[in-house]
Parts: structure tokens; C-alpha cells; sequence
């Protein structure tokens, strides 16, 4: 009705809580919602709502959750993909690397046993890598040059492990080896340090998970 959007959202507050009920209207709401043709049986319903969920946020909760179910059935690496990128601060890409028996073994033990806070929310991202395990996909070890600094990418029906997968690898060191990367090949695992930056308890990591193994050490060169 053209209503001052600060007022609306004022009176729409209050009266979905109950509080128009109980104490009525603010001073000069009926008089602004008359002066822009507010029908009267609108303004009396107002003034009677004791609580009103808004039905429309419920719904769009309803709708989500089926777009969700639509990908993980029909696009499934779309689906997984975007969850971990998303919630994937507590996967252990050792364990997602091993495959579907390593898995297992790792759920079993967390299962039977007293977990904490951070344990539980292991457990419950180990069930999710469990379930894509089962249904064929796999992942992609972390590569110095095809991972994304954050984000879980679909690459040859697989998906690759972004760099911060890496448990102790923060964004700013992630974005620095992936920028690192898109300059071209390195000679050795010294220069991957000295041209992104990080530290050496990071290309320690780098190379624990087997993304050095193709480099030599040094960019010296032995004649003899």
C-alpha cells in the first residue's frame, strides 16, 4: 500500500510476537496505515494475531531441503562437491584418500567411543565421505597445480581435494599456493616455499599427503 518500509516491517514485528495483542498499536500506525487505504478488517486482524509464524519461511525451508534431495540423487558429485566446500572443515583427507575400508575402520572406532564436540562433527562428515565412497565416487589428492585454494572441484568424475582440506592449512596460505601454482611448473619442492611463501611445517604437510612426490628437494643441480 506504499506504507514507509520502516513502519511496515515495525508493525508486521510486533504483531507476529503478540506484542500489538497485548499493548496495541504505537502511536500514529492506525493513522498511517488509513491514510494509505489499509483495509479496516486488515488493521482489526492485526490487533487480534496473539503469534503468527510466518508460513512462507517454513515453506522455503520445505523447498530447499527438496532441491537439496534433487542434487544428491541426480547430480551427486555436484551435491558433494558443494557440501564439503561448504561444511568440510572436519574431513580428514587422509582417511577420505584411503577409501571405503579405511573409512570404516575410522567410523567404528569413533562409534565406540566417548566423542567430544569436534570428534562428533568428524563422525558426522566421515558418514557423508562414506556414503559417496559406496556409491562409487572418489576423491583427488591435493595437486600443486589443479586444486582450488577452498573449493571442492569435480574433475574426471572425481573430486579433488582443495588445499585447505589440509587440517592446519589456513585460507591466506591456501590462496598463496594456489596462485603459486597458476604461475607454471615448479623445479623443486624449495622453490614450491619460496614462490608461494609458506611455511615449512606446511610443505611438510604438502608432502606427508604426497603432493611433492614428484619433486626433487633442491633446485641445485649435482654434476657428479
Amino acid at each position: 500500500k506504499g506504507l514507509d518500509p520502516k513502519m511496515s516491517f515495525k508493525i508486521m514485528e510486533k504483531v507476529r510476537k503478540g506484542k500489538v495483542k497485548k499493548a496495541g498499536f504505537d502511536d500514529g500506525w492506525v493513522e498511517a496505515m488509513e491514510e494509505h487505504d489499509v483495509p479496516q478488517w486488515y488493521i482489526d486482524s492485526l490487533a487480534k494475531i496473539g503469534y503468527l509464524f510466518p508460513k512462507a519461511h517454513a515453506v522455503a525451508y520445505v523447498m530447499m531441503a527438496f532441491r537439496i534431495a534433487w542434487y544428491k540423487v541426480h547430480e551427486p558429485l555436484a551435491y558433494y562437491a558443494a557440501f564439503f566446500t561448504v561444511r568440510g572443515g572436519d574431513l580428514e583427507a587422509e582417511t577420505a584418500l584411503a577409501g571405503k575400508e579405511a573409512c570404516r575402520v575410522r567410523l567404528m572406532q569413533l562409534r565406540d567411543m566417548e566423542r567430544s564436540v569436534k570428534e562428533e562433527d568428524v563422525y558426522n562428515t566421515l558418514l557423508i565421505i562414506n556414503e559417496m565412497l559406496c556409491r562409487g565416487y572418489q576423491f583427488l589428492n591435493v595437486d600443486l597445480y589443479k586444486s582450488h585454494a577452498t573449493k571442492y572441484k569435480i574433475e574426471d568424475g572425481k573430486i579433488r581435494l582443495p588445499f585447505t582440506a589440509l587440517k592446519g592449512l589456513g585460507e591466506a596460505a591456501a590462496i598463496s599456493l594456489m596462485e603459486s601454482g597458476q604461475q607454471g611448473p615448479y623445479i623443486s619442492v624449495e622453490e614450491v616455499q619460496t614462490r608461494s611463501g609458506v611455511s615449512k611445517a606446511i610443505i611438510e604437510m604438502l608432502d606427508q599427503i604426497g603432493a611433492l612426490k614428484d619433486l626433487p628437494k633442491s633446485s641445485q643441480m649435482s654434476l657428479f
